[in-house]
């Protein structure tokens, strides 16, 4: 498995780009701008009143103050240094006491869009790139028949090292012993399945007749033993994961229909420097109708599972800096991750080539 955190060479990006990035969640966008460095750049986030989302660069044109440190109006966003008022597109539409406004007075913008209550940011390759696509759906926060809450992690660590978490489920049993673990044996036994589509990797694993742990027994009535799986789907800006579990023998595995407990996790890896990232999480459950609400318990319990998914790999990178640029040994689990990190490598050459045509 390849280190991301040795130097990138200077002429290939240090990550794909072209590409749409989850930047947020719809319900950040209040009252307040929201500050973020994607891809190494500084951008504010911001809803005008019409409802509209905006993404700038974080750095007023005239003496560089943070633009976040300013506030939403009805029209756009207002530094907070000298008040000059700037648009949704980054034009300056006011400077107080002047009324001729330069044409350079002006920010560079992003393209940000809205869907599915996330926020995608559009990270080009060239300044004049434009998506050709509308950013990935997720009808599962739509879905009547899942209730769902997430939150955002900052990780002091490469965000390919969350991927690697994300797309290998066997350190479940060792890991998050208290929630959605379960037996380690099972786990590193379980039935394997990788295989890719394009840039999207998907890895199947099946535990059948095993234990439920903790937080499906408190989530769903199982009657004993159960059959259990985990669906992971990698895509360059985001991971999908539908993990779950049925009673032993109640239906196939392989039925995109079966029944029994669901949780469907949403999970936005995006870079913030080469070295650091942001997660953006949610978790979405279908509540037993004889049961009181368990959705809160599902939420809470993921939440944990993550913070010791933090633990471990900012650990883990750490350890990475500490020891330098040493061989490691690959194992049966680490198919997913490999082919991951071979589409990310693959999407930065593109990258490269390019920046290279536009040159």
């Amino acid at each position: 498995m390849n280190r991301i955190s040795e130097p990138m060479s200077a002429s290939v990006p240090a990550f794909p780009l072209d590409q749409w990035y989850v930047a947020g969640f719809a319900w950040e966008l209040k009252e307040q701008p929201v500050a973020r460095t994607l891809l190494g750049q500084p951008v504010v986030l911001f809803r005008t009143a019409d409802g509209r989302v905006a993404a700038l660069e974080d750095r007023c044109c005239h003496r560089e103050l943070p633009l976040s440190c300013g506030t939403v109006e009805a029209a756009g966003l207002r530094c907070g240094y000298h008040g000059l008022l700037f648009s949704h597109e980054g034009r300056c539409l006011e400077i107080p006491g002047q009324e001729r406004i330069p044409a350079k007075a002006c920010v560079k913008s992003f393209e940000l869009r809205e869907r599915d209550q996330i926020l995608w940011i559009w990270m080009g390759a060239t300044p004049d790139s434009a998506p050709g696509t509308e950013p990935p759906a997720y009808a599962v926060h739509s879905d009547p028949q899942y209730r769902f809450g997430g939150g955002v992690y900052h990780y002091d660590a490469p965000y390919q090292l969350i991927h690697d978490n994300l797309l290998d489920l066997s350190h479940l049993g060792y890991v998050h012993l208290k929630t959605i673990g379960g037996n380690a044996r099972v786990h590193m036994n379980a039935d394997l399945k990788v295989s890719q589509d394009g840039d999207s990797v998907k890895v199947v694993r099946w535990m059948p007749d095993s234990d439920p742990p903790p937080t499906y027994a408190q989530a769903w009535p199982f009657q004993g033993r159960i059959d259990r799986w985990q669906e992971v789907e990698f895509h360059p800006s985001h991971v999908r994961i539908w993990t779950g579990a049925m009673d032993a023998g109640q239906d196939r595995l392989d039925n995109p229909a079966r029944e029994g407990f669901h949780m469907r996790g949403f999970h936005g890896v995006t870079p913030e420097t080469e070295t650091s990232a942001h997660y953006f999480w949610t978790i979405a459950t279908n509540p037993h109708p004889q049961m009181q609400d368990t959705t809160q318990l599902v939420i809470d319990q993921t939440a944990a599972t993550f913070e010791e998914d933090k633990v471990v790999i900012e650990a883990q990178f750490r350890n990475q800096q500490r020891f330098g640029s040493r061989a490691v040994v690959d194992i049966h689990v680490d198919v997913g991750p490999n082919r991951a990190r071979r589409v990310i490598e693959r999407l930065r050459q593109a990258g490269a080539q390019a920046s290279q045509a536009v040159a």
